[in-house]
C-alpha cells in the first residue's frame, strides 16, 4: 500500500496528471492519513492543473489548456467547473485561442447564463472583428445564451450579421434565428423580415442555412419563396449536403401548392404543346372542346431537371430527398430514374438500409414495376440484422407476381430454415400473403406450409397454423383434410396462438369434422385450467358452437366448460362465460337474443385480407421521421394536395432594375443626337426595332455606303468629356458587352478617346442606351481602341457624380490598367474520347476533342471538336444533333450533315454552355434512320481559357480571391517536376491556363478564366526545399477550385 501510494504521488509531480486529465480522470496528490489511493479520496481538486494553465500568462500554455479542455468536451467529459477560467480568456488577442474559447462558451452558455451575461460587451465588440470567424462565433455563443432580457441585443447582432460581408457570417445569423424564435416566439414579425432579406442571399452557403430558419419559423409563408424559387434551383446543386436535403424538402412543399398534377388521367400529358401562329377560330373552338392536354410548367420543370444530379451524390441523406421529391412530383413515367441510386444505397450501412428499406416498401406497394428488374438486390444475406431481413422481405412480397412467384417461393423456403426464428415467421406470413394474393399458387403454398406443420421448431409450426387459418378462409370446403390433420396436431403444439387458431377453426366447420370436434372439446376440457387466456376463450367458444349443432355428444361438455369458466381468474374469460351461457342456455331470464344464438356465433366470416404493414404509410411524406415511425411526429408538415387549378406563376418573375434611358449622342462628324428609348425597352434592342427607329429618324444609315461597317452600339458614362461615349462595332455581340457591363456598373472598361486612354473602375452607368450611330463615315473598320478619326458631339457634364469623383476618375493613371487578355492554349491534349462506338452506331463512329480555343459561337460556350467515320458498307445520311439533355442546355449544334459515304470521315465543330460545372452534356446524335443517345463529359481543366496577365496584375486580382476563394495543398512532386519547363506542360496539361511570367525561380504562376462566367482563375506552385510543392488556387469557383487542386496534386505527384 505503501509503494502504490509512493508511485502515485510520483506520478502527479511528475505531470502525469496529464494523460489523466486527458481520459477524464481525476487526480491529486495522496494524503498520508486515510486511503492510500489518491484517485478514491474526497478531498481532491478536480482540473487544478488546467486551471493553472489558463490563469498563466503565456498565451501557449492557455492555447494547450483550452486544446484539452475541448478534447474533454469532445469526448463527453463535464468540464463546465472550468468556465470562470475559460471566460477570462474571452478577450484574449490571439485567434487561436479566442476560437477555443467560443466553441467552449457555445457548449455552456446556456448553462453558465449568469458568467456569461458578464462578457456581453466583448461579444459585441467582437461582433465588429475584422476575423470573420471571430465574428460568426460571437454571434454563435450570443444566441446561445438563453436570457430573455438580451434579446433586443440578439435582435440587433442577427439584423446587422444579416448584412455582413461574409457569408459565413450571414449563415450564422440565419441559425441564431431559429435560437432566438424558440426563446422568444413574439419575436417573430421580426425574424421574417430577416428571413426575407437573407433569401435573397446569393451565396450558396448562406441558402441551405436561412431555408432551415424559414421551415422553423414561418413555413406557411410561402409568398416569401416566390421570388427565390429559381434562384434556390439554380444554386441547389452547390449547396452544401444538409442544406440541399432541406431545400429539397422545403421546394417540394412548395411544388405541390403552386403546379397542377402531372398525374392526371384525363388528359394527354404534353409538355411541349403550343398552338399553331395561324389557327382559325374553328379550330381553336374545336378544341377548347376536347380535352385538354396537361403541359408541365416550367417552373416544374426546373425543379425536377436541376434536382436529377442529385441523385448521384454520395450523401445518402441528399439522394433519399432527391427520390421522395420525385416520387411527390414528377410525372409517373419519370419515377423510375430514382429505382438505379436507391439500390445503390443498400450498399451502405445497417443505419441507412433500414431507412431505404422502408421507403421502397412504400413505393414498391403503388409501383412494383419500378423495383422488379433489381428483385436480386433485396434477396437476405446470411449477415443482415433481423429488422433488415424483415424488410427486405416484405419487398420482395410486394414484388411477387404470376411471372416471378416461383423464384420468390423458391427464395423463401432457403428462409424458412432460418436460425432467426422471427424472420422464419415472417416468411411464413410472406408466403400466406402471396398465396392470397395471386390465385395461381395459393393450394402449391398451402400444402407446402401443411409440410411445415411437421416442422421441429414450435414457432415455425405455430405460425404455420395461423397463416393456414387465414388461408382456410377463403376455401374452407375444399380442405376439411387439412382442418383434421390440424386437429391431430393439437397435443404437440404448444404455441398459445397456434392452439387457439386451430379450436377456432374447428369451431367454425364443426359441421365438416362432426366426429373430431368432439373429441377435441372432451381434451381441452380436461386442460381447460392450465391454458393461456386466448387458448380458454376460444375452448368456451368452441363448446358454444358444438352445443347449438351437436347438443347431444357435448352438452355435459358445455356445462363443465362454463363452469370452469365462471370462475376463473380472468374476468374477460368470466364475462364470456356468463354471456355464452344466457345466449345459447334459455330461461325464464333469457331474453329475445337467445333466440339468434345460432345466427349469432355461426354466421359466416369474411375471410382476412393479409396486406402489407406499409399500405398505409403513404400518407406520410417520404423520408420523414413521421414515415419511418408510422405516426405524425411533431414539427411534421404535411404535403397538400395537388391544386386543381395552377396559381398566378408570374409570381415567380424576378423584375431586372434596368438603367434609366434618356439620350445619348451620337458618333460622328455629322452625326445629330438622338432620343433615347423609352425605359420599357430592353437592354439590347432587336435589329428589327433599331430598323424602325433608323426609318423613323429620317436619317437612314443605308443612304451611306459604309453603314455596314459602323453600326454597333454606344455607351453613355456619367462623366464629363473628353470621355463620355464607347464606341462597339456590330462585331461586339451582347454576350461580349456583359462582360463589362454587370447590373449597372462597369467592372473594367478600356477605351481610347483622341489619342488618350482612361480606365474606369466600378463607375455607375446611369445612361446605357442601344444606339446606331447615323452618316458616320469611316474609311477603315471602326475597333474598340481605334476611335481617333472620330468626333464627339459636345456632351454637357451630368451632376450624378460629385466632383471629388469626377477628379478621381480624370487623375487615374495607366498603372491601373489590367493587362489581362484571353491567350491561345499552352497545351491542347491530343488525346480524343469515344463519343459513340461503332457497333453501338451501327457503323457511325464520333470521337471528341477539347480544342481549348475560344468559341467562335459563342464567348461563353466551350469549343468541342467532333470526328465522325462512316465504318459501314453503306451511305449515312442526315448527321445532325436531335434532343438534349437536361432540357436547358444550351449547345451551338454543327450543321446537318447530308451523306457520309462509307470509310469517309468528317471533322465539325460545336459549342457547348457546361454552366461552369463539370455535369456531361447528354444528347442524341442522329442519322436519318437512327438516334443515339452520347454523353460529352468535360475535364474540370477543359472549362477554362487560358489568359495572359503581368505578375503585378496576379498579385492584385490574388488579394481579392482571399479567404474562402483560397485553396491550397503541400504535396511532394517528383524530380524531373522541378523543373520550369516539365513543370509547366503538367500544369497546363491538367487546366487550360496560360503561363505568368514570374521574378521568383521557384514561384510559377498561372491565369485563366471560367469560359461561362468569366471568373478568374488563379494558380500558383512553388517549390520549396526536399521535393516539396505548395499548390495554391485562388477563384470565385471554390468547387472548380477544389477539383483542380486534386488533380494537380495527383499529376504532380507521379513521374
Amino acid at each position: 500500500m505503501l509503494s502504490m501510494s509512493t508511485n502515485n504521488s510520483s506520478y502527479n509531480d511528475q505531470g502525469g496528471a496529464d494523460s489523466a486529465v486527458e481520459i477524464g480522470q481525476e487526480t491529486t496528490p495522496t494524503s498520508n492519513s486515510g486511503a492510500g489511493f489518491g484517485l478514491f479520496s474526497t478531498d481532491f481538486k478536480k482540473n487544478d492543473d488546467l486551471k493553472e494553465m489558463l490563469e498563466n500568462n503565456k498565451e501557449s500554455l492557455k492555447l494547450e489548456a483550452m486544446k484539452r479542455i475541448v478534447g474533454l468536451i469532445a469526448k463527453g467529459k463535464n468540464a463546465s467547473e472550468l468556465f470562470p477560467a475559460v471566460v477570462k480568456n474571452v478577450a484574449s488577442k490571439n485567434i487561436e485561442l479566442k476560437k477555443l474559447v467560443y466553441v467552449y462558451l457555445v457548449r455552456y452558455a446556456e448553462e453558465q447564463q449568469d458568467l456569461a451575461l458578464l462578457s456581453i460587451s466583448t461579444f459585441q465588440r467582437a461582433l465588429k472583428d475584422p476575423n470573420q470567424l471571430i465574428r460568426a462565433s460571437a454571434l454563435r455563443v450570443l444566441s446561445s445564451i438563453r436570457v430573455p432580457i438580451i434579446i433586443p441585443i440578439m435582435m440587433l447582432a442577427i439584423k446587422e450579421a444579416a448584412s455582413d460581408m461574409s457569408p459565413y457570417v450571414r449563415k450564422t445569423s440565419a441559425h441564431a434565428i431559429q435560437k432566438l424564435y424558440s426563446l422568444d416566439p413574439d419575436q417573430k414579425e421580426h425574424l421574417i423580415e430577416v428571413i426575407e432579406k437573407l433569401l435573397k442571399d446569393k451565396s450558396t452557403l448562406v441558402a441551405g442555412s436561412v431555408v432551415m430558419a424559414f421551415e422553423e419559423v414561418c413555413p406557411e409563408r410561402i409568398d416569401l419563396i416566390h421570388k427565390n424559387y429559381r434562384k434556390l434551383c439554380n444554386l441547389l446543386v452547390d449547396v452544401e449536403e444538409w442544406g440541399q436535403v432541406v431545400i429539397i424538402s422545403m421546394l417540394t412543399r412548395y411544388a405541390r401548392t403552386q403546379f397542377t398534377s402531372p398525374w392526371r388521367e384525363d388528359g394527354v400529358f404534353d409538355e411541349n404543346s403550343e398552338r399553331a401562329f395561324y389557327e382559325s377560330d374553328e379550330e381553336k373552338t374545336r378544341d377548347d372542346t376536347e380535352i385538354k392536354p396537361y403541359t408541365m410548367d416550367p417552373d416544374h420543370r426546373l425543379l425536377l431537371r436541376n434536382t436529377k444530379p442529385l441523385l448521384q451524390s454520395r450523401n445518402t441523406a441528399v439522394v433519399m430527398s432527391v427520390a421522395q421529391l420525385y416520387w411527390h412530383l414528377a410525372p409517373r413515367n419519370e419515377v423510375s430514374i430514382v429505382t438505379k441510386s436507391l439500390v445503390r444505397l443498400l450498399r451502405s450501412h445497417r443505419e441507412v438500409q433500414y431507412i431505404v428499406l422502408q421507403n421502397i416498401a412504400t413505393m414498391s406497394i403503388q409501383r412494383k414495376g419500378m423495383f422488379e428488374p433489381y428483385m436480386k438486390s433485396f434477396y437476405v444475406r446470411s449477415t443482415d440484422a433481423t429488422h433488415i431481413k424483415s424488410l427486405k422481405l416484405e419487398i420482395l412480397t410486394n414484388l411477387a407476381n404470376e411471372a416471378n412467384i416461383s423464384t420468390i417461393l423458391r427464395e423463401f423456403q432457403t428462409y424458412v430454415k432460418s436460425q432467426d426464428k422471427q424472420f422464419a415467421a415472417g416468411t411464413i406470413q410472406a408466403i400466406g400473403r402471396c398465396a392470397t394474393n395471386i390465385s395461381e399458387v395459393t393450394d402449391t403454398c398451402l400444402n407446402g406450409l401443411v409440410l411445415l406443420l411437421s416442422n421441429r421448431d414450435e414457432t415455425v409450426v405455430a405460425e404455420s397454423v395461423v397463416v393456414i387459418k387465414k388461408l382456410l378462409q377463403a376455401q374452407p370446403s375444399q380442405h376439411s383434410d387439412i382442418i383434421k390433420h390440424m386437429a391431430k396436431l393439437l397435443d404437440n403444439i404448444t404455441v398459445s396462438m397456434a392452439r387457439a387458431s386451430i379450436l377456432w377453426l374447428i369451431g367454425e366447420y364443426c359441421e365438416r369434422v362432426p366426429k373430431i370436434a368432439p373429441d377435441v372439446l372432451r381434451k381441452m376440457a380436461k386442460s381447460f385450467t392450465s391454458e393461456e387466456d386466448i387458448v380458454k376463450l376460444q375452448t368456451v367458444n368452441l363448446a358454444a358452437k358444438l352445443y347449438l349443432t351437436n347438443s347431444k355428444q357435448t352438452k355435459l361438455l358445455t356445462q363443465y366448460i362454463l363452469n370452469l369458466g365462471k370462475y376463473d381468474q380472468n374476468y374477460d374469460i368470466r364475462d364470456r362465460t356468463r354471456f355464452i351461457r344466457q345466449l345459447i342456455v334459455p330461461n325464464e331470464k333469457s331474453g329475445a337474443l337467445s333466440k339468434y344464438a345460432r345466427r349469432i356465433l355461426l354466421a359466416p366470416k369474411p375471410a382476412p385480407v393479409l396486406e402489407s404493414a406499409y399500405k398505409d404509410r403513404d400518407r406520410y411524406q417520404l423520408g420523414t421521421l413521421s414515415h419511418t415511425i408510422n405516426t405524425k411526429a411533431s414539427g411534421y408538415l404535411e404535403l397538400s394536395d395537388w391544386p386543381a387549378v395552377a396559381p398566378d406563376q408570374s409570381v415567380r418573375n424576378v423584375e431586372v432594375i434596368e438603367p434609366v434611358k434618356e439620350w445619348a449622342p451620337s458618333l460622328g462628324k455629322t452625326g445629330k443626337s438622338k432620343p433615347a428609348k423609352s425605359s420599357d425597352d430592353k437592354f439590347y434592342s432587336d435589329s428589327g426595332e433599331e430598323e424602325e427607329d433608323e426609318k423613323g429618324s429620317g436619317t437612314s444609315s443605308s443612304n451611306d455606303g459604309s453603314s455596314s461597317s459602323s453600326a454597333g452600339l454606344s455607351l453613355c458614362l456619367c462623366v464629363p468629356p473628353p470621355g463620355p461615349v464607347l464606341y462597339l462595332p456590330e462585331t461586339y455581340s451582347p454576350s461580349d458587352l456583359r462582360h463589362c457591363v454587370d447590373i449597372g456598373f462597369v467592372k473594367q472598361l478600356l477605351f481610347r478617346v483622341s489619342g488618350y486612354l482612361h480606365v474606369f473602375r466600378s463607375v455607375t452607368v446611369s445612361y446605357v442606351v442601344p444606339f446606331v450611330p447615323q452618316e458616320v463615315k469611316l474609311q477603315k473598320e471602326v475597333s474598340l481602341l481605334d476611335l481617333d478619326d472620330c468626333e464627339l458631339t459636345d456632351v454637357k457634364p451630368w451632376s450624378v457624380l460629385s466632383p471629388s469623383l469626377l477628379t478621381d476618375l480624370e487623375g487615374l493613371s495607366l498603372s491601373n490598367i489590367s493587362t489581362m487578355q484571353v491567350s491561345g492554349p499552352a497545351f491542347v491534349p491530343e488525346k480524343s474520347h469515344n463519343l459513340l462506338h461503332r457497333m453501338t452506331g451501327k457503323g457511325l463512329a464520333a470521337q471528341y476533342q477539347f480544342t481549348r480555343q475560344p468559341c467562335l459561337y459563342q464567348p461563353n460556350m466551350v469549343s468541342v471538336q467532333i470526328s465522325l467515320t462512316n465504318t459501314s458498307d453503306h451511305r449515312l445520311e442526315q448527321i445532325h444533333i436531335g434532343e438534349r439533355s437536361p432540357a436547358g442546355l444550351k449547345i451551338h449544334c454543327f450543321n446537318t450533315i447530308e451523306f457520309l459515304e462509307p470509310d469517309a470521315s468528317v471533322t465539325v465543330s460545336m459549342g457547348i454552355d457546361f454552366n461552369d460545372s463539370t455535369q456531361a452534356a447528354n444528347f442524341q446524335l442522329c442519322t436519318k434512320e437512327d438516334q443515339f443517345s452520347v454523353s460529352i463529359q468535360p475535364a474540370v481543366g477543359d472549362l477554362f481559357l487560358a489568359v495572359t496577365m503581368t505578375e503585378q496584375d496576379f498579385r492584385k486580382e490574388q488579394g481579392k480571391l482571399q479567404g474562402m476563394n483560397e485553396c491550397s495543398a503541400t504535396i511532394t512532386v517528383t524530380a524531373e517536376n522541378t523543373s520550369s519547363q516539365p513543370l509547366n506542360r503538367r500544369v497546363a496539361a491538367m487546366a487550360n491556363v496560360g503561363v505568368v511570367p514570374s521574378g521568383q525561380d521557384n514561384v510559377h504562376r498561372f491565369a485563366g478564366k471560367t469560359a461561362c462566367s468569366g471568373a478568374v482563375l488563379l494558380v500558383t506552385v512553388e517549390l520549396r526545399e526536399s521535393s516539396a510543392a505548395v499548390i495554391t488556387i485562388n477563384t470565385e469557383k471554390s468547387v472548380m477550385g477544389s477539383m483542380l487542386l486534386r488533380d494537380l496534386k495527383k499529376s504532380l505527384a507521379q513521374a
